[in-house]
């Protein structure tokens, strides 16, 4: 079985649901630390052919605190502010209407109280809207037992917790993680090289490494679908 961990992302690129698309279990790492300026509560949309980042607020975020311990801070102003944004500038995009209904319906759910919450649900009502059916975890509720043990072997004992024989990474771990060190624990590594087609924005030069909202608003899931299945193994 192939299991993935990663933190959770607002509405990540591409290359985050080619992760998820490789493995069997997904697990939400929500008990790690903040990253300020990363993308847990930001991502990049399409304006005017060029991109922009759009940013969820947050009350009092910290790197001293866990993911899950930061709350969201004006929620209804954050959620029109970015459904404006959208409107604005994806309204004559093909894949228009059910996008944007996709995505207010994610930032209006009630559960949404940490970024940890909106992230999750972003990434979750994106796979299910895509017929990604996955099984997803959270780090802070399965695997609370492994906290405080070094990176390498908290994956490896997440990864083989949940039944795993295969653990897979990004390709940015490939300077971090040895494969036979996991390996000799009974869990073989692989990274994953993310793949990004280009597909047609607008009439512009396209623009790569967009939010997963940006995909969606140009292609069907099924053009998506093999978007995402782009990828290769290491």
């Amino acid at each position: 079985m192939k299991i993935g961990i990663m933190q959770p992302y607002i509405f990540p690129y591409l290359g985050y649901f080619q992760l998820i698309k490789a493995v069997d279990v997904f697990v939400f790492y929500d008990d790690v630390n903040f990253i300020k300026r990363g993308w847990i509560n930001r991502n990049k949309l399409l304006v005017n052919g060029e991109e922009y980042m759009f940013t969820i607020a947050l009350s009092k975020a910290s790197q001293n605190k866990l993911i899950n311990e930061v709350l969201l801070l004006n929620k209804v102003e954050t959620k029109n502010q970015l459904l404006k944004t959208l409107k604005h500038n994806y309204k004559k995009a093909p894949y228009f209407d059910n996008v944007y209904f996709l995505v207010d319906e994610i930032l209006s759910k009630e559960t949404n109280k940490t970024i940890a919450d909106l992230a999750i649900n972003s990434v979750v009502g994106v796979s299910e809207y895509l017929g990604l059916n996955k099984t997803f975890e959270k780090s802070s509720i399965s695997c609370n037992d492994t906290k405080g043990q070094n990176k390498a072997d908290r994956l490896i004992n997440i990864t083989k917790d949940r039944g795993g024989d295969f653990y897979i990474n990004p390709i940015g771990g490939l300077e971090l993680y040895n494969k036979d060190y996991f390996l000799k624990q009974g869990v073989t590594l692989k990274f994953i090289k993310n793949e990004l087609t280009s597909y047609k924005q607008f009439e512009n030069q396209h623009v790569k490494g967009l939010s997963i909202i940006d995909v969606l608003m140009f292609n069907s899931k099924e053009e998506t679908i093999k978007l995402i299945e782009n990828y290769k193994l290491i």
